[in-house]
């Protein structure tokens, strides 16, 4: 990419947070429910616990095709 190692590792720390908003936004849309007011408003644990594997899952496919 380009000659400074830190420069690089910003821009693929960057790149690789908008994959995850974006695959996460998208997960969250495919959800039968309203995955936030399940967490937020109804306090489902299963909703959080949920959602925190999804973002483990995602953050690991992102690094694992970023690495």
């Amino acid at each position: 990419m380009t000659g400074s190692p830190v420069l690089n590792a910003l821009l693929f720390a960057a790149l690789g947070i908008l994959v995850f908003v974006i695959a996460f936004a998208i997960v969250s849309k495919l959800a039968p429910f309203d995955l936030w007011k399940e967490i937020a408003r109804e306090r489902n644990v299963a909703a959080a616990i949920l959602a925190a594997a999804v973002a483990l899952g995602l953050c690991w496919i992102v690094a694992a095709a970023m690495h």
